[in-house]
């Protein structure tokens, strides 16, 4: 099971092609700091995919792709 105890949702669009470790930089970047067991939503220009990415002890362990 996939514990998430909060989500935060970027306000700026992100490359869809982004990997685990480069959308963890930008929570870094945006946050300060990526919290454990917290999930953050990214969606593309257009807003048709979300992806989210679920840290787990400070680096992203899963990083999941919705239409």
């Amino acid at each position: 099971m996939i514990r998430i105890d909060a989500l935060w949702l970027a306000a700026e669009p992100i490359d869809m092609r982004a990997g685990a470790e480069r959308l963890l930089a930008r929570v870094v970047q945006v946050f300060g700091v990526a919290q454990a067991h917290h999930g953050y939503l990214f969606a593309n220009a257009r807003g048709t995919r979300i992806k989210l990415a679920q840290c787990s002890q400070g680096r992203a362990a899963r990083c999941c792709i919705h239409q």
